[in-house]
Parts: C-alpha cells; structure tokens; sequence
C-alpha cells in the first residue's frame, strides 16, 4: 500500500512539474472528423507550425509540451489546413482546457475556455466582432439599392456598425490594459484624436489629426517583448504606418526603419525579424528608387555587423552586402557608369580582328591586345553623349517584351524630339549576333546610337544590374541617373515632370 502512495504521488508530482514546466492545450471539438490537427502561431507574415496532434478520438485534441509555449496567438489548424478558430497563450495559461462545435454555425458561438476566464473575454471578443460582421454581410445582402438615398442609408448603418466595434475595442482595451490580451487589442485599436479643433478657415484642422494619430501610433506597443509580433495585428499596422504616415522618400524611410528598430531589445527575436523584414521589403520595392533604403540596411546594418545572427545560413550576409554594394552606383541621382561600346555598323570590323571567333575569356583578351588601336578608335563611349536627356536602353532582338515595347518606343522618340525635348537614346543590343541586329535595324528604322559590347569590354549586365530584358535608364545632361526600370508608357510623364523642374527652378 506504502509503494502503490509513494507511486502515486512520484506521478502527481511528475504531472505537476510538467505543468510548471511546459504547456498542455486540450481541445474537445464536437463533431470534428479530423484524425490530425495542428497547433500554429502567428508570426509577422507568416503562420508556423508549433505543435501536431496524430491522434482525435471523439473530438478530443491534445497538444503537450515539455517547455512552455512562447506567448502569442495561437490557431487550432484543421487537417485540411483551415483554421477552426485563434487563441492566445501568455504565461498565465499553459495548461488549457477548450471546447466547442465544429459545426460551422456553431464553432464561434459555443467556444469556450473551460479553466480561464481571461481566455472566455477574448473568446466573446472574437464572438462579438464575428456577430457584428455576419449582422452587416446579412443586411447588405438583403437591402436593394434603388435611389441614392438607399445607399445612404446603408453607409449609415455601416458606420454604426464601425463605430459600435470602436466602442467596444475600447472599452475591452480599458478593461485589459496591462495583460497580454490587452496588447494584442492594442495594436488593432486606432488612436484617435477625439476633440478635433479647427484651423484659421475654420474647418477641421487635419494637420493636427494627423500628427496626433502618428505621435500616439505606437502608444503602448512594447518593442522589448517578442510578442508583440506573435499576432495577426502587428504586421498590417507596421504597413499601415510606412504606407499612410512614413513620407514617401528613402531619406525618410530610412530615418523611421531606426527610430523602430532602436524601440526594441538588441539581438532579440523582434530586432532580428524586423531588420529582416525592411531589408527584405526594400531589396524587393517595385518603387522607383526605394532600393536606396536597401542600400542604407547594408550600410549601416549588415556591414557594421548588427544583423549577426539573423539568418542561419550566414552567407546570406554577405549575398545582400554584395547585391547592395552593386546597385549603390545605380542609385537615383548617381553618376552613370560609363560605358565603352561600338556601333552596330562596325560589327564587321570586329569580327574580321576575331572576337566572334574568340571561345573564352583569355582568347577574348588576347584578341583585344593585338588590337588594342583600332578598337579604341571604334568606342562609343556614354559619357561623350550631348543631350538634355540621355536614355540608356538594354534590349535583345529575340526579347518578346523588348519586341512590343521598341516599337513604341520608336514613336515616342518622334512624339518627344517634335515636342522639342532634348532626348538622345544610347540603345545597348545585349547580345552579339551581329548580322540579325543590323537587320532588325534597317527594319525598324532604329534612329538611335546603336552599339553593342563588340569587344566585351564592360560586362553590362553586372555593371547595370540587366538579368532581363529592355531595362532603361534616364540620365540628364550630366549622365546622373534621374530615373531607371520605367516602362515605354511611365518615359513621357516622367520627362514632363523633370522638364517642370527645371522651370521651378
């Protein structure tokens, strides 16, 4: 009887420990017929896989861990990888008990955290938002608009709908302030300036709406804490942030990415996942000339050795130092780099001194020594072009793209030059079949300084960053790089802008 006690209490001791210790999530879900499930936890933009429950008998999913769960919100994830519903995990409750439907209409409503009143108030968060949305989406379905005012009147009922969810949010920020669930809501809730005084015209002063929404942005955000970002909020608001309130200039951007970063605790996971992410976001910008922000991360980030750590394979430190020092000369406002090429009609000069011959890189150089003269006489260099407005076009004749796009281009070169723009093109055929390139010349009526890299001198592709093809530069009188990787159609307003300037000043 002594060893079957002492048994006993060794194993509630043990299961005591382990609930110290570690987490234990249990989830009974009616009428689930998964025979898996998973456990996942948000993370920036991405949705990661914690946990995976490999046996559900009856409904009932248990996820069990020997150390404690980070906090966050967390998702049961379903064996089709839909998410049954979100819950958050802070220290306070690692050892969970939930249940619910898996009834779709009955999921929400009958969710319930059997041994944590803190997680029931999210849980009648989440059913009073999903409540209020499902009320709107059934009213917007069911009312005809016919006359303005019909319209009008649902635009009314739809910002009362707003404004009852703000009240709400509110008033369950109020209620929370201080726990994680409260920073979770913060980072939903926007911050507003009540009482909005009014300008010398007396109307609504939106200056001072605006500075106070972007001085009271991260109220109560804490950047030392990981979790922060272990949540579906804290992502979309930093985009909202760069989006709607950063000003829409490198410079700028620059300034905001360190007065965020220096917010958080140095090596910590939310440091290295945001530096991360701003030298992702900004290697990637499809907006002209925010791959200087780019630049600025490896600058003053990577090659000052504060983003140690970020990444496990450490070889991507020196990829994006290497990627960023090549655009650096590439930069908005840089000095082009000059260019050494021959015409198009001295193709046949070239080949007859053998570079077309030439089957690597040392035969190339040879060749170009025992004719070092007479290939300098032929080099048309970009920097000895005079115009207002140079446009450094790489292209390919057999390039699909290119194909539809040099035609345009022909035209708009006529529609720029009668407009009395100073435009000349410095087109670069990137390839070197010659006796094709002339022909689509001579086709094409091509009016432009057409040259090729006959001597393979410049290696254009890596000077210019062309891995596809057309790419164009425009450069203005004093080759500095005014705008770059524009379409035949953005080339025009462009011009006029820069052309509207020059007037200004």
């Amino acid at each position: 009887m002594k060893k079957l006690l002492l048994g006993l209490a060794l194993c509630l001791t043990t299961s005591y420990a382990t609930a110290q210790t570690g987490y234990d999530i249990t989830i009974h879900l009616k009428n689930c017929k998964d025979t898996l499930a998973y456990l996942t936890f948000y993370q920036m933009d991405k949705t990661m896989l914690k946990d995976t429950c490999l046996h559900i008998k009856e409904g009932k999913i248990r996820f069990t861990g020997k150390t404690k769960l980070d906090k966050g919100v967390y998702s049961l994830v379903s064996q089709q990888k839909s998410i049954y519903f979100d819950f958050y995990i802070d220290q306070d409750n690692q050892n969970l008990a939930i249940t619910s439907d898996a009834s779709p209409d009955k999921l929400i409503s009958e969710l319930t955290a059997v041994n944590c009143p803190k997680e029931n108030d999210f849980f009648q968060y989440v059913k009073f938002i999903t409540q209020q949305k499902r009320d709107l989406q059934a009213l917007v379905q069911k009312t005809e608009l016919h006359t303005k005012k019909d319209t009008l009147a649902l635009n009314e009922k739809q910002l009362k709908v707003d404004k009852d969810i703000n009240n709400y949010e509110t008033q369950f920020l109020a209620d929370h302030k201080g726990t994680y669930i409260g920073a979770i809501l913060n980072l939903k809730v926007e911050k507003l300036l009540k009482e909005i005084p009014k300008s010398s015209n007396g109307r609504p002063d939106s200056l001072k709406v605006y500075q106070y929404y972007k001085d009271h942005f991260w109220d109560d955000v804490d950047f030392k804490d990981d979790a922060t970002m272990r949540n579906p909020f804290f992502l979309p608001k930093l985009k909202k942030y760069f989006a709607n309130l950063v000003i829409n200039h490198p410079d700028s951007v620059c300034v905001e990415i360190d007065k965020i970063l220096t917010k958080t605790a140095p090596k910590s996971n939310l440091y290295k996942t945001l530096l991360a992410h701003f030298t992702y976001t900004y290697e990637t910008s499809e907006i002209m000339g925010f791959d200087k922000v780019f630049v600025y991360m490896s600058d003053h980030y990577f090659k000052t050795g504060k983003a140690v750590g970020i990444y496990e394979d450490e070889d991507v430190v020196n990829r994006i130092i290497k990627r960023a020092d090549k655009l650096k000369p590439l930069l908005l406002d840089a000095v082009a780099q000059d260019l050494f090429m021959i015409k198009a009609e001295d193709y046949e000069k070239l080949k007859a001194m053998g570079f077309e011959n030439a089957k690597n890189s040392e035969e190339m150089t040879k060749v170009f020594y025992e004719h070092v003269n007479d290939v300098n006489k032929l080099f048309v260099k970009l920097s000895d072009v005079k115009a207002a407005y140079t446009l450094l076009l790489f292209w390919d004749v057999d390039c699909g793209h290119c194909q539809k796009e040099i035609p345009k281009l022909v035209t708009l070169n006529e529609e720029l030059l009668k407009e009395g723009i100073d435009i000349k093109i410095f087109s670069v055929y990137m390839q070197h079949e010659g006796d094709k390139y002339l022909k689509y010349i001579a086709e094409h009526k091509l009016p432009w300084i057409n040259v090729y890299d006959g001597a393979h001198y410049n290696n254009a592709v890596e000077k210019y960053d062309v891995y596809s093809t057309p790419v164009m530069y425009l450069l203005d009188q004093n080759k500095v790089i005014k705008a770059k990787r524009m379409s035949v159609e953005q080339l025009k307003p462009i011009l006029q802008d820069l052309e509207k300037r020059k007037v200004k000043k």
